[in-house]
Order: C-alpha cells, then sequence, then structure tokens
C-alpha cells in the first residue's frame, strides 16, 4: 500500500484525512510544528484519535527549516506528499505579513526542493478560495484572473502556486492545487466563525457580525473536502505530468446573516447581533465552480449546509458537556 505524507496532520483538515487514509489501509507519515495560532492541546486532541495506529508515524518540526525537515526524510519516500500546513487565517496575516510569507512559502519552497533532491514527484497542495479575492463575476472558475490578492495569506497561497508550477515545468514534478473553500464540521478551528459563533451561542453572548450580514461563504463540509483530497491523491497516483487546480468548494454559498440563524435554529437559542464594521482583508462572497473537480476527480459534495450544522453541533455538545 502506497505512503502519504500529510503536513499540517494534526489540524482540522489534517487530522480527518488521516483518519480516512488510515482506515482505506494507507500508511500515512505525518508532520506538525503545533503552530500557536490556537491552544496546542487542540492539536494534541486531534492527533490522539489515530496516533497510536500502527500505520502511522509522526513528527514535530518547522516546515520552514530546512534541514530538520531533509534529515527526517532521509530515509522516507512517501508516494504522494499532501501539503496542508500552513499560517491559517485571513486577518491575522495582515498584522504578520512575514510570518505568513515563511510558514507559508518558505517552508512550500523547502518541500518543493526536498522532493526534488529525493525524487518524489508527487504532491497535492492546500490553496484556498482566497485567492479569487473580490473577484467581480461569480462563481470562481480555476482559469480566473487571481493576480489582485486582498490579503497577505491570499498573496502566500497564490505565490505557493506559482512556486509549484515553476517546479512542475523545470522538474516534472506533478503538482494538484486544492483550492479550499471554508471548510467546516467537527473539529474545526476554534477561531473560525461558525465555531466561534456556537460558543458565543451556548454562553448567552452575542454574535459580532461584520457588515449587514450580506457577504457570503461557499460552507463545504469537512467530509467532503477530505473525499476532493482523497480523489486527487489518487489522481496524482494514475497520472504523470500532472499540472492543475481545482476548486474545493460546497456550489452554494450562504450568507452571513443567514448562517448565524440556522447555527441559532439548530441550536435552539434566539441570536443577540452585535453589528460591526466590515474588516479589511474580508471578501463579499466566495463561491466555487467546481465543474473541473467533478470532471478531474469525481468530485461531488454530499452534504448540505444545515446537515453539517447539525454533525457539528453534535460535536461541539460532546466535547463540551
Amino acid at each position: 500500500m502506497q505512503t502519504i505524507l500529510v503536513t499540517g496532520c494534526a489540524g482540522f483538515i489534517g487530522s480527518h484525512l488521516c483518519e480516512s487514509l488510515l482506515s482505506k489501509g494507507f500508511h500515512v507519515i505525518g508532520i506538525d510544528n503545533f503552530d500557536p495560532f490556537y491552544d496546542r492541546s487542540v492539536k494534541e486532541g486531534n492527533l490522539a484519535l489515530f496516533s497510536e495506529h500502527s500505520s502511522f508515524s509522526f513528527a514535530e518540526l518547522d516546515l520552514a527549516e530546512k534541514d530538520d525537515l531533509t534529515a527526517f526524510l532521509s530515509d522516507k519516500n512517501p508516494d504522494v506528499i499532501v501539503h496542508l500546513a500552513g499560517k491559517a487565517g485571513v486577518r491575522p496575516s495582515i498584522a504578520d505579513p512575514s510570518g505568513y510569507i515563511r510558514a507559508n512559502i518558505t517552508a512550500t519552497q523547502n518541500i518543493l526542493d526536498i522532493m526534488k533532491e529525493k525524487g518524489i514527484r508527487k504532491m497535492a497542495f492546500a490553496s484556498s478560495s482566497s485567492v479569487y479575492g473580490n473577484c467581480p463575476e461569480t462563481p470562481f472558475r480555476e482559469d480566473m484572473d487571481v493576480s489582485n490578492p486582498v490579503s497577505p495569506y491570499a498573496f502566500t497561497k497564490k505565490s505557493c502556486e506559482l512556486i509549484n508550477y515553476t517546479y512542475h515545468h523545470l522538474y516534472q514534478l506533478d503538482i494538484m492545487n486544492m483550492r479550499f473553500f471554508t471548510v467546516f464540521g467537527p473539529r474545526q478551528r476554534p477561531d473560525l466563525a461558525i465555531h466561534k459563533f456556537t460558543r458565543l451561542l451556548r454562553n448567552s453572548e452575542p454574535i459580532p457580525m461584520f457588515g449587514d450580514g450580506g457577504t457570503a461563504r461557499d460552507y463545504t463540509f469537512v467530509a467532503d473536502t477530505v473525499a476532493g483530497i482523497e480523489a486527487a491523491i489518487t489522481y496524482l497516483l494514475e497520472h504523470d505530468d500532472v499540472y492543475e487546480t481545482v476548486n474545493l468548494g460546497n456550489n452554494h454559498p450562504v450568507l452571513l446573516r443567514d448562517m448565524i440563524q440556522t447555527i441559532a435554529e439548530e441550536a435552539g437559542v434566539e441570536p443577540v447581533i452585535n453589528q460591526l464594521p466590515m474588516q479589511d482583508g474580508d471578501v463579499d462572497i466566495t463561491y466555487a465552480d467546481i465543474s473541473r473537480a467533478n470532471r478531474l476527480l469525481g468530485y461531488q459534495p454530499k452534504t448540505n449546509f444545515r446537515d453539517g450544522i447539525k454533525r457539528f453541533l453534535t460535536w461541539y455538545d460532546k466535547v463540551h458537556k
């Protein structure tokens, strides 16, 4: 069975992916640096769900430190690298652009260099819907001009796509850029809106709503995102001379005010809204055209927003008993 290296394996999406790959019989090598963006114990809890599996091995290291990464991979040759690790968050990137350049661009450069040196051919890369910025046309297609990012986070993800292409062109590496669209579900990062709003509702605290609630996000349930990543792995294993970019979204944007209302309804509480000005770096809408992912990968999300919220609330209430 093939070996998959997953960077960011203790994070929200990474931990779900590792669990799924292990259940399907893959060998999984995990890397995470426990970035202090949120509490380490959250990631340790994620990792504990599969860290004892006989087909899983793990290293805590910083991908931006190339010597450490090279030493760890000296005796390892994964069939595919799934590069999910990176500094997350649009708003924090505005305060710390250099930190995002290091964790996202430098780390990706290091991985590509090691792939070239070791003859590792294939990588699925976690890009982001943020690269689309405020594109005037929706839904967002992969062939649109994305040269106008509106946050440092977005420009680091676009920069990585460009580096990936260069290494594909120069060294024949097979790469698929996966543009994720606001992933949610059990284990979602505590800073993200659905998790944060649920916590506030459960504590009978007001919800901060930036703008008039008319912004929209293409919320994608984590199991659907994981299915898309696994389809990308399969595609890379079965094809050569690959450089592709695909949207892994849900194709159904949800208004902010409707998102709040849906959580409140499913939680059985009446929301109290604290309306605030729009924030720098926020975009008006994310909306994925998923036809290319469907054509290449057979990608088709199965979980609608309300059902996903129900499953998130079930998890949330279980872990906060």
